[in-house]
């Protein structure tokens, strides 16, 4: 009996041993931060129990984890990345993303989910639009902003804050203000005249940190600023009177996107891992978790949970979407005027 009994025990430790060297890992390269902590309580436990996939989770913002896609060029360890918009439409230039594999999943999704390469998709949103102390402006009997052109108003002098253009917000105010001006992607000339000209006397900084550009906030030193919705729910969420609006001529959309990795050792998990969360309990989760946008056309949020987001076919159709491309190919040389030029 004894020895039956160990028999059985060894037989059950070669299947374990063997269950657990079939068991695939998946590395998924994605933000840090609220979005991680998201990722693994909401999304990650329900994919590993239903593929019995074991999920690596490797953190860092999307400029780090586009350096490594490059730095592991032809011998890739990431099996599937999550950047911003304006670095995935790089990271496909560059050739790092496989083509999409078909699935049901993708005909619930809004257009903006949609890359025209097919190698990555959207998954979820967040709105550049203005954000303002709404106690402030309340005391002052000022009107809520409601154009691009109002952050020039002199009365915000020494109040407004933007983030710089290596910062997609900072970007997409550069943008709207050229092509509000007669120019565009392409003639990006407005844009600079405006921001040296009219925008610099009202700015207070030109600052890159949400952690900083709260603290600007609560301090009081600042009272209005271009921001992301996302960023701006969750300075809400603290109790500071912070109003978040899209301006007439539209907001424009800062989308979060996913990818597999060409020549991934798990492309087909990689894969099956964007389709999962593009599912609707994982678009909930993200919306109500982590402030992004649902791309999925059928998720229903309650009112409160839709505060601060952008949801829904009305809101989604007045985001407005910028050209990547024209962006990717002329950011350096911007960057390099903007320090020398508006920055200065």
């Amino acid at each position: 009996m004894r020895a039956l009994v160990y028999g059985l025990m060894a037989t059950a430790a070669v299947w374990c041993g063997t269950a657990q060297a079939q068991q695939k890992t998946l590395y998924v390269a994605a933000y840090g931060g609220s979005f991680e902590q998201t990722m693994r309580k909401e999304i990650i436990p329900g994919f590993e129990k239903q593929y019995g996939v074991k999920v690596e989770y490797v953190a860092g913002n999307s400029t780090d984890n586009l350096a490594k896609l490059q730095a592991q060029k032809g011998n890739q360890q990431i099996d599937l990345v999550i950047l911003d918009d304006g670095p995935m439409y790089q990271a496909v230039a560059l050739g790092f993303c496989a083509d999409l594999a078909k699935a049901p999943v993708y005909d619930d999704l809004y257009d903006l989910a949609k890359i025209p390469s097919n190698k990555a998709v959207n998954f979820g949103a967040v709105g550049t639009g203005i954000v303002y102390n709404k106690k402030v402006f309340d005391e002052n009997g000022w009107p809520a902003p409601t154009s691009w052109k109002d952050i020039e108003d002199a009365k915000y002098k020494k109040k407004l804050v933007v983030p710089p253009i290596n910062n997609s917000y900072g970007l997409h105010a550069l943008v709207m203000m050229a092509r509000l001006n007669g120019g565009g992607e392409k003639n990006i000339e407005p844009g600079f005249e405006e921001f040296t000209d009219k925008i610099n006397p009202n700015v207070l900084a030109y600052e890159p940190s949400p952690g900083k550009m709260t603290e600007l906030f609560q301090s009081g030193q600042a009272n209005i600023a271009v921001w992301g919705s996302g960023r701006v729910k969750a300075l809400a969420d603290t109790g500071f009177p912070a109003a978040f609006v899209y301006p007439k001529e539209g907001g424009v959309v800062l989308a979060s996107a996913a990818c597999q990795v060409a020549g991934s050792k798990q492309a087909a998990e990689a894969q099956q891992f964007i389709q999962y969360m593009l599912m609707p309990t994982a678009q909930m989760a993200l919306a109500v978790d982590a402030g992004f946008g649902p791309m999925n056309k059928t998720v229903e949020l309650k009112p409160e949970q839709q505060k601060g987001l952008p949801y829904g076919p009305e809101q989604m159709s007045k985001l407005l979407v910028v050209d990547w491309d024209t962006i990717n190919a002329n950011r350096e040389a911007w960057n390099k005027r903007w320090t020398r030029e508006v920055e200065r």
